[in-house]
């Protein structure tokens, strides 16, 4: 299924192909100057995703020694002051090329405007910086990635035969764009049915920094105001989706209520072969850290490459040119096709008792 994934379309949708070279100029004067290019990376923590350090980090650090050119990938554990002492210390240190992942836009801004006052050249990496100034922004559709969690939900409460489900939303942080977008997404599909009377909304809450901690304080909060009596849960990714299902688990709900992710993160994979997770979107990694490598190796070495789209910043009235990937959902039967990807192992996924549910979901 590797060749499946490979052929998802989207409009927009680029291949590392389709970025083509358009002169040797740069928004930051060093890149491609004299200096020995170097890439520095602002990871934003390791709790929110298990993807960051386990699958971002490893491809991106692929392609730049593939390539040949120098890296420092730092994660600043979701510290705004730490996020702002790596920059100060990545520029310092002859960074050229400079790519963050926000931990909000206002730190995210600060950062970018210093480094193109240095004349470091920056790209928003999976994130938006709303206000920002980085040259290129490199994601996924987050707006499809939602409206996939909506059909998701909307999938398994059908084929589960719930009539006028009860619906709590676990949204991402506020301060995440990304978090706005993929709402918008998921918005698009269950509003209607709130407004129709088909589906009712007892629940509306955003996590804040995406802390899946916190996260299962404000599920648990919905289920007692709801008095139990929650048939789906919209949780915005996999991290959140497992903080709802500890809490299901407690109250032997698990499983009897669908519950949506994202990241196709290993303990996800799981809970959907155990039945307790709905669906996750998968969204392949890998394209997106080997488009945004070699973006950043084309500015590291003073050249300019075209994406042929741009994504609207609205608090900065630009638009930013963009590569946009198109994401996948995930149910039981091709929970098969992650792992065909090379995103995740078999050995991770089907331990103990996950191995006859692997065999059991044709996982070989």
């Amino acid at each position: 299924m590797r060749k499946g994934f490979l052929a998802v379309g989207a409009a927009g949708l680029l291949t590392l192909g389709s970025l083509t070279a358009c002169g040797n100029e740069s928004g930051g004067d060093q890149a491609g100057s004299d200096k020995t290019p170097k890439i520095g990376v602002i990871l934003p923590d390791s709790k929110s995703s298990v993807r960051w350090e386990s699958a971002d980090r490893k491809f991106l650090k692929e392609a730049f020694d593939a390539a040949g050119v120098l890296s420092d990938i730092q994660n600043a554990q979701g510290d705004k002051n730490a996020f702002q002492t790596i920059a100060d210390q990545m520029i310092t240190g002859g960074v050229t090329v400079l790519m963050i992942v926000n931990l909000d836009s206002g730190t995210g801004k600060a950062v970018l405007d210093k480094a193109k006052s240095q004349g470091v050249a920056t790209i928003d990496y999976d994130r938006l910086t709303l206000g920002g100034s980085a040259e290129y922004y490199v994601s996924f559709d987050n707006v499809a990635v939602g409206k996939l969690q909506g059909e998701g939900l909307v999938k398994c409460l059908t084929e589960a035969g719930v009539q006028k489900p009860a619906i709590a939303y676990l949204n991402g942080s506020p301060t995440d764009n990304n978090a706005t977008l993929f709402k918008e997404g998921y918005d698009s599909v269950l509003k209607p049915k709130f407004d129709a009377g088909e589906y009712t909304q007892v629940a509306d809450d955003s996590v804040p920094d995406w802390d899946n901690a916190q996260a299962a304080t404000i599920f648990e909060q919905q289920l007692t105001k709801a008095s139990g009596k929650i048939d789906g849960v919209l949780s915005a990714n996999d991290g959140l989706g497992n903080a709802a299902i500890s809490v299901l688990k407690k109250n032997n709900l698990n499983g009897k209520v669908p519950v949506t992710g994202q990241d196709a993160d290993p303990q996800a994979l799981q809970n959907i072969l155990a039945g307790d997770q709905c669906m996750t979107v998968y969204k392949a990694v890998k394209k997106e850290a080997d488009a945004a490598a070699e973006l950043a190796i084309a500015l590291a070495k003073g050249e300019r490459k075209t994406t042929g789209q741009t994504v609207k910043d609205p608090e900065g009235n630009r638009d930013v040119p963009a590569v946009l990937l198109a994401p996948a959902a995930i149910y039981k039967d091709n929970v098969k096709d992650v792992i065909a990807d090379g995103y995740v192992t078999k050995e991770q996924i089907c331990t103990g008792d996950y191995a006859k549910l692997c065999t059991d979901a044709g996982i070989s």
